[in-house]
């Protein structure tokens, strides 16, 4: 589905000629993330069965980039490196934090410097509201990692009706329960329980970014907003009069998950009329993305790309994304050249002058990318992008560079893909460039020794498994056949 208007985003033709444009220092950033959204599940990225209007304005006054990609092709992974500017391979958060993972006490390390504290430290007001992921006790609590407002919860996912997930908890409460599922807790504030989300939880979430920005509009000091959606992650939960809009979709899980998104678009929608209002509109830059690729059983649409979340193919960590400045970011210009959202990290930290305040043995895996992306050059033509997913007592692993993607999944041979000619990895041209795919391949086995052992796993199986298979083995997921 969706084959048509794909092709749009896909074109190399850019209704606006870039050009040199003066960047003033210090805007206020939102960065918008959606969580398991399909790579063609907005308008902008050329859906033709989901309604997305704010996204669209946004995107098409703004810049779409249409090769970008997060670092990992899981939830929890993928957000440690956005905050941190690294591969989580390389500081041991290469799984999902498991449920309730208060109880194992564990989050992404302290020692790692996020991006909220270096914009937190330079001067800006800090935001965020949403799902967080990244660490459930004290410690690692977003007001311990650069946050001055956090509204949310914690874990890797929530319910989305309050009449459901507050009746299931009082009840499980009520029978001594003492460990309740993390996604039926009661939201908090700065620490504190919530009691008034009374509403669907993504509308709760949008009202919450609207006020953020209303509040935080009245300083002078400018803001940094993390919007951490968790939609259209499952459970596919939406409200009925959203799931009414799409009443033509016939299958019911795509059905759903259409009023999910659509959800989230009504939410931006309301933050720009907020920004708008408070005159914060022109000075604010916009990212929006998705964490991982869609799920395919799940009602998600990828095409044209490969497979989906948890895929080392394109459609597992090649997402949407648009960058929107008014006057600073060209319009209707589309990026067709590859980045990384670990570029975001070094990129938003130089626009915020807050380079400063970055402890000097950071490291960062990503590069400052705006100078170039303004001017639509490919600014990382030398540099390689990874990604892994290790399943089953094996690693799944795909780099590319420039035009060539090499990659390695569950059981198979490596393969060798012409992306720009092959956006959907349907021919393996391994055995005619024996000398490219050599080179990704040893380009990977560099990186994955920087890795260093997972200090969690998503469950307590996938933990048993690795240190009985005495994983990674990565001579073995190295060696070309």
């Amino acid at each position: 589905m969706n084959k048509k208007s794909s092709n749009d985003t896909l074109s190399s033709t850019n209704q606006t000629v870039a050009k040199k444009v003066k960047t003033p220092k210090r805007p206020n950033i939102i960065m918008i993330l959606c969580d398991d959204l399909g790579y063609a599940d907005v308008g902008f990225n050329g859906s033709e069965d989901i309604k997305t209007p704010a996204l669209d304005a946004l995107a098409m006054t703004g810049t779409k980039l249409t090769s970008a990609y997060v670092p990992h092709p899981f939830c929890g992974p993928s957000r440690a490196g956005i905050m941190t500017g690294r591969y989580a391979h390389t500081i041991g958060a290469q799984f999902n934090l498991p449920p309730n993972s208060e109880t194992i006490g564990e989050g992404i390390d302290k020692n790692e410097t996020f991006m909220s504290k270096v914009l937190q430290e330079s001067g800006y007001q800090t935001g965020m509201v949403g799902k967080w992921h990244l660490g459930a006790i004290n410690k690692y609590h977003p007001n311990s990692r650069g946050f001055d407002d956090f509204y949310g919860f914690l874990g890797g996912g929530h319910n989305y009706h309050p009449e459901d997930y507050k009746t299931k908890y009082a009840a499980a409460k009520a029978k001594g329960t003492q460990t309740i599922w993390d996604y039926l807790t009661p939201l908090e504030y700065n620490g504190k329980e919530v009691v008034d989300d009374n509403q669907y939880l993504t509308d709760v979430l949008s009202n919450q970014g609207v006020r953020f920005i209303k509040e935080y509009s009245k300083n002078d000091d400018p803001f940094f907003l993390f919007m951490s959606y968790n939609a259209p992650h499952t459970p596919l939960e939406a409200k009925k009069e959203d799931i009414e809009v799409f009443s033509s979709i016939k299958d019911k899980n795509r059905r759903t998950y259409a009023a999910m998104v659509y959800a989230v678009d009504r939410g931006v929608g309301k933050m720009i009329e907020e920004l708008k209002a408070t005159g914060e509109y022109e000075n604010t830059l916009i990212v929006f993305f998705s964490d991982n690729g869609g799920r395919l059983d799940k009602g998600a649409n990828n095409f044209p790309l490969k497979e989906g979340k948890g895929s080392v193919y394109e459609g597992g960590y090649r997402v949407p994304m648009f960058f929107h400045w008014a006057g600073k970011v060209p319009s209707g210009m589309i990026y067709n050249h590859p980045v990384s959202a670990l570029d975001l990290y070094p990129t938003l930290t130089t626009l915020a002058n807050a380079n400063s305040k970055i402890p000097s043995d950071k490291i960062l895996a990503g590069k400052n990318i705006w100078d170039d992306f303004l001017l639509n050059k490919e600014v990382k033509r030398e540099d390689y992008i990874f990604t892994m997913r290790h399943r089953n007592g094996f690693s799944d692993v795909g780099v590319r560079k420039g035009k060539w993607k090499a990659v390695k999944a569950f059981k198979q041979n490596w393969k060798l893909f012409n992306i720009e000619q092959d956006i959907g990895e349907s021919k393996d041209v391994s055995g005619s460039y024996p000398k490219i795919i050599k080179e990704l391949v040893s380009e990977a086995e560099n990186w994955s020794r920087t890795h260093i052992q997972p200090k969690w796993w998503h469950n307590k199986e996938t933990g048993e498994e690795w240190k009985s298979l005495k994983m990674p083995h990565f001579e073995k997921t190295f060696s070309i056949d």
